[in-house]
């Protein structure tokens, strides 16, 4: 199932629905009353029985008329965790491309863990604001994304999976100047806008293995990455392992996993954004996730 939250053109408020294959959205709580309300963490906690009301929900549901998409998640109960040189050939790209001040190694030890705020946050359709970095180096990201559900401190690798309440994609847009001038990654990541997500979340049920999902990415119709989520260096337990190994994970936590080979700065010269590109990151199963660059 691909859940969403939308909006209603001139309605306050947001609302929870199921993307259907052709694309409609379907208002949940137009059929079920219990599903009202709007707040996708706050669906997630409700867990098992929550999700059986969507479910149920969407074999009558309505076709939302007019509804625009928000990010699944448009505000997470942390900040987006995010993973810096999760994949071997980007890490080498990476390595290679004279942008990365943060450690020596070319393949990390442990996860590079870092995050972005929640005001970076955009729907599928919105516009990349690449006017916001004064350095004119921003550079795309396309990801697998994780999503929290039943929550926890120090979580097994063995048990991660069962914490899992579906996947979206994240594209990590970057202003690679500022990355790399200010060593911590924050303030050429946390940009305003610089986060799209999207279009839904698909359910962990529809996905008996996630190392199975690929990760492609266009720029103007060009394919620059397309990559397995076998090739993470440390795969979707180990991430959850990590971190909550001190930090407490809630439903609707976002990690996004890291991205392949292929961004800008691994070109040479890089290719960086500007406006007036389309930017398409796609997860077969999950959707595509499509920004304008502004």
């Amino acid at each position: 199932m691909r859940l969403v939250t939308f909006k209603y053109p001139q309605r306050l408020g947001t609302h929870i629905g199921a993307l259907r294959e052709d694309g409609a959205v379907l208002d949940l709580a137009a059929a079920d009353p219990a599903l009202s309300g709007g707040n996708m963490p706050a669906f997630i906690a409700g867990g098992a029985a929550a999700l059986q009301h969507a479910k149920a929900a969407a074999t009558k549901a309505p076709v939302a008329e007019g509804a625009t998409l928000c990010a699944p998640i448009p505000r997470p109960p942390k900040n987006v965790f995010c993973v810096g040189k999760n994949y071997h050939e980007h890490a080498r790209e990476f390595a290679g491309s004279g942008f990365d001040a943060s450690a020596k190694e070319v393949v990390p030890e442990a996860p590079v863990v870092f995050s972005k705020p929640a005001t970076a946050i955009i729907a599928h359709g919105e516009t990349i604001p690449a006017h916001l970095d004064p350095t004119s180096s921003v550079d795309y990201e396309g990801e697998l994304a994780v999503v929290i559900g039943h929550g926890g401190r120090g979580i097994r690798a063995a048990d991660a999976l069962r914490h899992v309440f579906g996947y979206t994609i994240v594209n990590d847009v970057t202003a690679r100047t500022l990355q790399h001038r200010h060593r911590q990654w924050v303030l050429g990541k946390g940009i305003d806008g610089f986060c799209p997500m999207g279009p839904a979340i698909l359910t962990a049920d529809a996905v008996p293995d996630p190392k199975a999902l690929r990760v492609i990415t266009h720029v103007n119709g060009e394919k620059r990455q397309d990559a397995s989520v076998a090739d993470l260096i440390f795969d979707i337990p180990t991430l959850i392992e990590a971190i909550s190994a001190g930090i407490t994970l809630e439903p609707g936590d976002v990690i996004a996993t890291g991205t392949p080979v292929g961004v800008g700065i691994g070109f040479t010269p890089p290719k960086f954004l500007r406006a007036g590109d389309i930017v398409r990151v796609e997860v077969p199963g999950i959707g595509v996730l499509e920004n304008p660059v502004g």
